[in-house]
C-alpha cells in the first residue's frame, strides 16, 4: 500500500474539479491546469476531497499511484495558492531586470557577459524583481513549469566555487574552496 498515494487530497474551496477520463483539469478563477492521468490510476471526486485509487493491486500500478497522488496535490495547491522560488543574483555589477514585451514577461540578466541575456518567461510564469538586492521571485501555479524555469535561469551562470558568484536558489549552500595558496 502506498503511504502518499492513500492520502485524500483535500479541496479548498472555490476549486472545481473537472475529470473526464484520462483528462484531469483543475481551475479557480483564471488559473487552470490540465494532465493526462494513466489508465491504471481511477480518480474520485467527493464533497470536499479527491481520491486516487488504482485500478489493480500490480505493482506497476501501485508505483504510479503515490505519484499521481502527488502530482494532482500540487496541480489542486497551485490553483489555490500558487508556487513561488526566489533566485539571488550575486555578482560585482551583476543585475537582473523584469520587462514586459509583447504581452509576455522577459527578464533582461546582466551576468558578467560581453551583454546582457534576454530570457524570455512563460505565459504562466511572472516575475518580480528587487531593484535593490537584484532577487529574483517566480510565481506559477505549475510546479513543474516553474521548478524548470528557475534551472534554465540559474544554468545560466551557476555559482562557481570560488568567490561564489552566479545565481542561485534562496538559501543554497555553496560549497566554498580554497584558491591557489601563494608561492614561497
Amino acid at each position: 500500500m502506498s503511504r502518499i498515494g492513500k492520502l485524500p487530497i483535500p479541496l479548498p474551496a472555490g476549486v472545481k474539479i473537472d475529470y473526464q477520463s484520462p483528462v484531469l483539469t483543475v481551475t479557480k478563477g483564471a488559473a487552470k491546469l490540465t494532465r493526462t492521468i494513466h489508465q491504471a490510476i481511477v480518480l474520485t471526486v467527493e464533497k470536499d476531497r479527491l481520491i486516487v485509487s488504482p485500478v489493480d493491486e500490480s505493482p506497476n500500478n501501485k508505483a504510479l499511484w503515490g505519484l499521481y497522488r502527488t502530482l494532482v496535490n500540487n496541480m489542486v495547491i497551485g490553483v489555490a495558492t500558487g508556487f513561488t522560488k526566489v533566485l539571488e543574483v550575486v555578482g560585482v555589477g551583476w543585475r537582473a531586470e523584469a520587462q514586459e514585451a509583447k504581452g509576455s514577461q522577459a527578464l533582461k540578466l546582466t551576468l558578467g557577459f560581453s551583454s546582457p541575456v534576454e530570457f524570455p518567461l512563460p505565459p504562466t510564469v511572472k516575475a518580480q524583481v528587487d531593484p535593490k538586492t537584484f532577487k529574483i521571485t517566480l510565481t506559477c501555479p505549475d510546479k513543474e513549469l516553474l521548478g524548470l524555469t528557475a534551472a534554465k535561469i540559474r544554468a545560466l551562470r551557476k555559482p562557481e566555487p570560488y568567490k561564489g558568484k552566479g545565481v542561485r536558489y534562496e538559501g543554497e549552500k555553496i560549497r566554498r574552496k580554497v584558491g591557489k595558496a601563494g608561492g614561497k
